[in-house]
């Protein structure tokens, strides 16, 4: 998979204290197990609340995930391939 990643500024600050238990990020996966997949890193700390739009080239695969501009922000991202399982991750 080609994966890009594009910010999108919000342009709003946190008004919430962040998450204790994830002082350093936090490593989302969206896939399930034996699923196609691919890893990236997501640019971290987001600079303030907004989203990343997360895009695959090859399988048009697109998520959404959103930023406060906090520690526990998102710092990277597995998502699956729309072409299906495998017997592992690619």
């Amino acid at each position: 998979m080609k994966l890009t990643v594009k910010w999108i500024d919000r342009g709003r600050e946190p008004t919430e204290k962040p998450n204790p238990n994830y002082p350093n990020g936090i490593d989302l996966d969206q896939t399930i197990v034996g699923q196609r997949s691919c890893k990236t890193d997501l640019p971290y700390p987001a600079k303030r609340c907004g989203y990343y739009v997360v895009h695959c080239l090859k399988c048009k695969y697109t998520t959404i995930i959103t930023t406060a501009g906090r520690p526990d922000d998102p710092k990277s991202v597995k998502v699956p391939c729309k072409g299906g399982r495998n017997e592992g991750t690619q």
